[in-house]
């Protein structure tokens, strides 16, 4: 799991009392950050957060890991001043080079809600300089976005150069809420939080902890798999019961009937079926069918069922042979 210090930029100016934002571009914000502090300490426990305004330029919690003292600290933020980018930045990239976690990756989330009066000039050579010391930042751009998009889009390009992709901007228009419009974001959907590549967990980076991602995985597929047996199990119980005038089953038919629900091979062609699993996923709590995790499960254990069916016939062929093959006379 990637271990990471960040420090959280939070725009108190005053631009932050308009109401475009509900209850309040300040409260607004206060709930995003609440998130992302949250986010980063679960992803690794031994992440650390800072926090710092840029209208008044106070750090107001430095990098911890105990995220009550940040967020103690958010809720008295009040608006004041202007919004200083540039020197909020050089004030965050400063607490990070001071970090006590020397193997820690950097990373600076900066909200804007404020124009910004910086010259273009002078943010490029921000960005390249943060580059230069590997300082990653994500910008989300919102209240402000006609006057501020263009400059913060090139300065994240400056960023990540070529071929990075370790920086973002998400620009927030008018309309949802800041918080559920990060959750859609690379900022912590991507974290490159991001690392089993599509397999669904996105808090584990699988290149550094393979055995850990290898485990959840097959933690998965087992509780999917214990999941759909227990289904299969219930239809029997789901089914509507006989009138008198049915005629009752005979023991045997009914044991038959039940051997074969414990038939391998039956149990293997039923789960082989891609509408049965789908309808089995969408009646289960909790689990979200169209999400990749469970596809690629559901993928996975048609073709483990597939594979030990063909094993099977395989295996049976020769003893077939043999049965059918005429014995020598001596």
């Amino acid at each position: 799991m990637v271990l990471e210090s960040t420090v959280i930029c939070v725009d108190n100016s005053e631009y932050m009392r308009n109401g475009d934002f509900v209850p309040t571009r300040l409260l607004a914000q206060q709930d995003a950050v609440n998130m992302v502090c949250n986010s980063k300490t679960r992803a690794n426990p031994e992440n650390t957060v800072a926090l710092l305004t840029l209208g008044s330029l106070k750090v107001l919690s430095t990098l911890t890991n105990e995220v009550g003292k940040v967020l103690s600290s958010l809720h008295q933020i009040e608006p004041e001043g202007e919004v200083n980018f540039m020197t909020g930045i050089k004030i965050a990239q400063l607490a990070l080079k001071h970090r006590q976690s020397k193997n820690h990756k950097t990373r600076i989330i900066i909200f804007v809600g404020s124009p910004i009066d910086s010259d273009e000039k002078d943010l490029q050579r921000l960005a390249k300089k943060l580059k230069k010391e590997k300082v990653n930042v994500d910008v989300v751009n919102f209240g402000e976005t006609e006057e501020n998009t263009e400059k913060l889009t090139n300065f994240v390009s400056t960023l990540n150069g070529k071929e990075g992709t370790g920086s973002h901007i998400v620009t927030v228009s008018i309309g949802p809420s800041l918080s559920d419009a990060l959750k859609k974001s690379p900022i912590l959907s991507g974290e490159d939080m991001g690392g089993m590549g599509g397999s669904g967990f996105d808090f584990i980076d699988a290149n550094q902890d393979p055995d850990l991602a290898l485990a959840l995985r097959v933690s998965l597929e087992e509780q999917i798999a214990l999941a759909m047996q227990m289904s299969l199990a219930g239809v029997e119980d789901d089914m509507p019961k006989a009138e008198e005038a049915t005629p009752v089953p005979s023991t045997a038919a009914t044991a038959e009937a039940d051997d074969d629900l414990g038939d391998p091979d039956v149990l293997a062609d039923v789960m082989a079926d891609p509408e049965f699993l789908k309808q089995v996923m969408t009646e289960l709590p909790g689990v979200d069918p169209s999400s990749e995790a469970v596809k690629s499960v559901m993928g996975n254990i048609q073709k483990g069922n597939k594979n030990k069916k063909d094993g099977d016939d395989d295996d049976d062929e020769p003893g077939e042979s043999a049965a059918k093959k005429p014995r020598k006379d001596n």
